[in-house]
């Protein structure tokens, strides 16, 4: 047994798959847990583990000094702290919001928070439910420094590593859209290659040890394109922006042959496209989020 047990307690609101696992992470460390989700029933398992199942959202938040709430979205995250039951039970108490959604609404649940007294946490979690309770799991913190320091060992319970990135409220969501925008474009990017593959009579299986190859050249790529947008110098004579823009026009070119949408590859090369003709040719891909963070 941790030695959270009796020395700490931790409410879960939103039982969906992460919920539960957060939950059970909690009770695995002996955290004294309670729980509650709108659905009810879905804390059978839970309560069997250890849990208390609470009733109501208001009697949840009650029982703990911290409640972790995780649920699909903030108006999820709304239509349950924002009732005067819940929120007048919060008062004097920590959230730590775990939902994903935008800084800006991180921005604004912590402006509701602190208008009613509440402490207030945002975060994000960057691994999937089977990593939860394990070292490998991914939390990234944002708030008030003091506060996250004083419920650190409680999140510890969490397993995998926690960053505080900052008191600017927003920060976690922001790097939660960042590194989403790289997750959803690189899956959206192998199922579009996938379907190419495909059509040129090549399997799946064939292709994915390949695909696990370009993989690997990645990282390399991502640190290298990160060192000159830091630094405003986008000099890449060996993959410059005229030889990227061509190899992206023969992929277009091939996917449109067998009628496949390549809407998201000429994207790609209009935006390679503008920025050779604002004379940026010579540059590498990293030049485009120069050009894209233009307003």
């Amino acid at each position: 047994m941790s030695s959270h047990t009796g020395q700490s307690a931790v409410t879960v609101l939103g039982l969906g798959p992460m919920g539960r696992s957060l939950a059970g992470a909690f009770l695995d460390a002996g955290v004294r847990t309670t729980v509650w989700n709108r659905t009810p029933g879905r804390d059978r398992e839970l309560v069997a583990r250890g849990a208390a199942g609470a009733r109501t959202a208001g009697e949840a938040v009650a029982a703990s000094p911290l409640t972790v709430v995780c649920v699909v979205d903030y108006d999820a995250v709304d239509a349950v702290v924002r009732r005067p039951e819940v929120t007048d039970a919060l008062k004097g108490r920590t959230v730590v919001n775990l939902s994903a959604d935008t800084p800006d609404r991180a921005r604004a649940t912590a402006g509701w928070a602190a208008g009613h007294g509440v402490r207030y946490l945002d975060g994000a979690i960057m691994t999937p439910t089977p990593t939860i309770g394990t070292p490998a799991a991914v939390f990234l913190h944002s708030g008030p420094e003091e506060l996250y320091r004083a419920h650190r060992p409680v999140l510890a319970a969490l397993g995998g590593t926690h960053t505080h990135l900052g008191e600017e409220i927003g920060r976690a969501a922001a790097y939660d859209i960042a590194l989403l925008d790289i997750f959803w474009t690189a899956v959206a990017g192998y199922t579009h290659a996938l379907a190419l593959a495909r059509a040129e009579g090549v399997g799946a299986g064939e292709l994915a040890p390949f695909a696990a190859g370009i993989s690997a050249i990645l990282p390399p790529v991502f640190e290298q394109a990160a060192r000159e947008v830091d630094s405003g110098h986008f000099s890449e004579p060996g993959n410059p922006l005229t030889s990227a823009a061509s190899s992206m026009a023969h992929i277009v070119h091939t996917s449109e042959g067998h009628g496949i949408d390549a809407g998201v590859m000429r994207a790609a090369e209009g935006w390679a496209r503008r920025a050779i003709g604002q004379g940026h040719g010579a540059d590498g891909l990293a030049r485009i989020a120069e050009l894209l963070s233009r307003r």
